[in-house]
This record gives structure tokens, C-alpha cells and sequence, in this order.
């Protein structure tokens, strides 16, 4: 996945790892499971957006926006939840996103930032609205940003059984001839 990239360590992660590679060396290509476990993550990424949930079951602090005008953290514009995906491979499955801000909202920041020189439409100036807007260029500068943890990537409990069930089916349907 190109752009901006995010590392999740997850508790028990060591096991299925081991447990997926030593399917990989049994049966070769999983590309079949591994595009399983990518869509089963996506789904549960987006349950989370739904719920406003980290992976742990921790509640997400309500953004500024949410606040003053209802609705729901992390999806004032419909970017940052449909970019989350899954890139599948023979051996492995990738899930995330590269959309820019996801790491700031996945790990929380509290550090100063460069923002580059860019144009920028405002809509309204002294408190007075500017019909069609007026392009203005803005210079670089550096800011203060600070915003709260809201993981919504990572792997739980759930997500883990989840993964090892779908491994187990995937064993047992590669031999037919073990009883279930």
C-alpha cells in the first residue's frame, strides 16, 4: 500500500503467525485464506467505525466536531473508512489504509507539525460569507497539533479466534479425507 503506513503489533500475534506459516509450509499458496482473513478484518475495521470502538472495546473520544454538531468521530467526510483494505498475498495478509491522517488518528499526536505552503478556498471572511468562495495561498508555518488515540486497525480477541477458525476450515477443506 502506497502512502501513509501504520505497524500494529498485536497481543498473540506470535501465534498466529506461527500457526499460518506452518499452514503455508503444509499446503503452499494461502492466498485463498489470506484474502479470507483481509476481508474478515475489513469487515471488523468497519464495525468499529460503527461503533466508535478501538479493537480493545475502549470507546474513541468524541472529536471537536461531534461535539458541536452531532454525528460520528472519524467520519466527517466519507475518506478515511472506505480506504481501509486489505492487500493479500500467498503467505501473507496486509490491512490499512493510505490515507495520510490515519496515523495521527490511529496512534494520537501531541507534537509540533510543518504544514507545507498550499492554496486554500475560504468561504467566508470577518464573519461574512463569501459567495463561491475566494482562493487564498497560504505560506508554510508550524503548529501545535495535539488529538486523542483513535485506533480503529488492530487484531482482538474475536478477530484472533476468528482468524484461527478460518485457518482450521481452510485445513480441513484442503484434506478432504479428515472427519470434521
Amino acid at each position: 500500500m502506497d502512502g501513509a503506513s501504520i505497524n500494529v503489533a498485536v497481543a498473540g500475534e506470535a501465534r498466529i503467525e506461527q500457526r499460518l506459516h506452518a499452514l503455508a509450509a503444509s499446503f503452499g499458496d494461502l492466498f485463498d485464506l489470506m484474502d479470507g482473513i483481509g476481508l474478515y478484518l475489513e469487515s471488523a475495521t468497519d464495525e468499529r467505525f460503527d461503533k466508535e470502538i478501538a479493537p480493545d472495546g475502549s470507546k474513541w473520544e468524541p472529536s471537536q466536531r461531534v461535539l458541536e454538531q452531532g454525528g460520528k468521530t472519524l467520519t466527517k467526510t466519507p475518506r478515511l473508512r472506505p480506504s481501509v483494505t486489505h492487500l493479500a498475498s500467498r503467505d501473507e495478509v496486509e490491512v490499512g489504509t493510505n490515507v495520510k491522517y490515519a496515523p495521527p488518528h490511529q496512534s494520537g499526536i501531541d507534537e509540533q507539525v510543518s504544514v507545507k505552503a498550499h492554496e486554500r478556498t475560504i468561504y467566508q471572511a470577518f464573519g461574512r460569507p463569501l459567495p463561491g468562495g475566494l482562493n487564498v495561498s497560504v505560506g508554510a508555518f508550524t503548529r501545535q497539533m495535539t488529538m486523542p488515540q483513535r485506533e480503529f486497525l488492530g487484531v482482538n480477541d474475536d478477530d484472533e479466534a476468528e482468524i484461527m477458525l478460518q485457518a482450521e476450515e481452510y485445513a480441513l477443506d484442503a484434506v478432504p479425507e479428515i472427519e470434521r
